[in-house]
C-alpha cells in the first residue's frame, strides 16, 4: 500500500539510473518490501505477470543495473536493513540486503572487526 508503493514520476526517476553514464531509465513503479516473505510475493507476482523485476540497493553502481530498460517493478531493499546474526569466532555476519557498509561497521564498533571499501557485495554507502 501506499508508503511502500510508488509512481510518482521524481521516486522512479530517482530509481532509474545510478552513478553510471547511462541515461535514466524509470521502472513503471517503485516498492519497499520489508521481509523475505514480501519479496517471494512481489516477485511471484511479476513472474506470472511477466513484469521485469530491478533490485535497487542504494544507487551507488557503476554498470548502469538498476536502469529499467523494459520498465517494470523496482525492489527497493533498503528497508530490510536487519542484522541477524553476527559470530565473531568465524568473522561471519548475516545482513538483509539493506544493510550498508557504514551501518555494518557501526554495528561492528567495539569488536575489533570491520568491512572494508572494495569487499565484494559492498556499497558506499
Amino acid at each position: 500500500g501506499g508508503p511502500n508503493v510508488s509512481t510518482a514520476m521524481a521516486v522512479r526517476e530517482q530509481h532509474g539510473h545510478d552513478e553510471s553514464m547511462h541515461a535514466c531509465a524509470p521502472p513503471d513503479a517503485v516498492v519497499w518490501p520489508q521481509a523475505v516473505g514480501q519479496v517471494q510475493e512481489l516477485a511471484a507476482l511479476c513472474y506470472r505477470c511477466r513484469v521485469p523485476m530491478v533490485p535497487f540497493g542504494t544507487g551507488t553502481g557503476l554498470e548502469g543495473g538498476v536502469n529499467a530498460v523494459q520498465g517494470g517493478v523496482c525492489f527497493d531493499l533498503s528497508r530490510m536493513d536487519a542484522i541477524a546474526e553476527l559470530s565473531l569466532e568465524d568473522f561471519s555476519v548475516t545482513v538483509e540486503p539493506g544493510v550498508t557498509r557504514k551501518a555494518l561497521n557501526s554495528h561492528l564498533r567495539g569488536t575489533g572487526l570491520w568491512f572494508p571499501v572494495g569487499t565484494v557485495g559492498t556499497s558506499e554507502q
